[in-house]
Formats: structure tokens, sequence, C-alpha cells
């Protein structure tokens, strides 16, 4: 099978939400930590809308100041760099070595489709069970999801390499609504049972740990239609 199956990291792949409270409760209360990590979720988008695209690091750092600035947090000097600082130790969920392993046995090239530095998503791969065939980031494309630049990006990179494409990913705002725009196979994985129209999706799976069923369906369904 010549088929790719593309993910977004981090939230699907990587607990950044773990993440980012582990790098956050030496600096603040617990209670602020939480605080600042939904305070970014919502900020977020702003900075990466910005033009010319910043590095991620960068909107990491701008966007937790802009949350410390708003909930009345007190970082530390050099604080707004504590998420890029710790990137590296964020957590893989336990159910990706299985799911990514079955994939690999059943014939399937995976890549990620990142809102990342290089730099970054390198650091994170070195902790991921599985190798990867392509990687794109919004530091190759110069812009973020949702824009569609990193989908683009893929297909013109694999363009005469695949059979089919399916997309896995977390985070409805950045990759399942876009990529449905663009008319992929898409699994969304709701891993925070967000409430968010499931209908955007090909297949909603709560985890990982149906994956490889999930992806099989998602394809035939492409072949179908």
């Amino acid at each position: 099978m010549a088929g790719w199956v593309t993910f977004d990291c981090y939230g699907t792949l990587a607990d950044w939400l773990g993440g980012m409270r582990a790098a956050l409760v030496p600096l603040v209360e617990r209670d602020d930590a939480d605080r600042l990590v939904a305070a970014y979720h919502e900020l977020e988008a702003g900075v990466e809308a910005q033009r010319p695209a910043p590095l991620y690091r960068d909107v990491l750092a701008e966007t937790l100041r802009r949350a410390a600035a708003r909930e009345g947090v007190q970082l530390p000097p050099g604080g707004e760099h504590a998420l890029s600082v710790a990137w590296d130790r964020m957590p893989i969920f336990e159910d990706v070595g299985p799911a990514l392993g079955a994939l690999r046995e059943a014939g399937w090239r995976l890549g990620i489709l990142s809102n990342c530095d290089d730099d970054l998503l390198a650091g994170t791969l070195r902790s991921l069970p599985a190798r990867f065939d392509l990687t794109v980031t919004a530091e190759q494309v110069g812009s973020y999801k949702p824009s569609h630049g990193h989908w683009r990006r893929f297909a013109e990179l694999t363009e005469g390499r695949r059979e089919c494409w399916v997309h896995v990913a977390q985070s409805w705002f950045h990759d399942i609504a876009p990529a449905a725009e663009l008319e992929l196979p898409r699994i969304w994985v709701d891993r925070l049972d967000s409430g968010e129209d499931p209908a955007h999706a090909t297949l909603r799976v709560p985890d990982l740990r149906g994956l490889p069923e999930a992806v099989g369906s998602a394809a035939a369904s492409e072949s179908a239609s």
C-alpha cells in the first residue's frame, strides 16, 4: 500500500496540555498554571495570525506573555520562554506506540503536519516510538494551520508517490475543519470530548486505540467516493 497517514503532533501524539502545565508549575501556583494554559489556548491563534508569520518559539513566548497579563499572573524574569525550554520533555500519549506500530505493519507511510518550528519538532520526534517518513512544519510553509499551507506542501512533496491520504488530528479548529474544506478523509481524535461538530470528520474516535481500523475505514470511504 502506498497510502499515507498524516498527523498533527501536539495534542494528538504528544500531551501538550500536560506538558505545558508541567513547564509552568515550577514558576507559578498550580491554579495559576491551569489558568495560564486555558488563556494561552484562547490567545494563540491571534498571535499566529500575524504577517509575516513568526517562528513558533516566538508565538509560545508572546502568547504566554499575553495570557499572564490577561490573568494577572506574575511570571519570573524570562518565564515567558518556559514552554519552549521544556518542549522536548513533552510526554507522549501511551496509545501512540501501538497505533503507529500497527499502521506501519499494515503498510502505511507516516507524516506529521505541525504548527511548530523544525528544531522544536525534532526534539519531540526523538521521543516518538516510530519513524516518520515526512514532516511539514509552520516554519517550512510560513503559515499556521488552519491555513492550508501544510496540506498544500505535503501534496507537492508526495505527488505521484501516494494512492490515498488520511489525516488524523485532535484539534477541530486547526486540523479537522480545514481538512474538511480540502475534502480529505480525516479522523478526529477527540481526546477532550470537545463538543464540536463531529459532522466535519469522516470518523471520530476518543483516542488512538482503534486508529488502525479507523484509518482503513476512512481510506475505504475515499475509494468509494
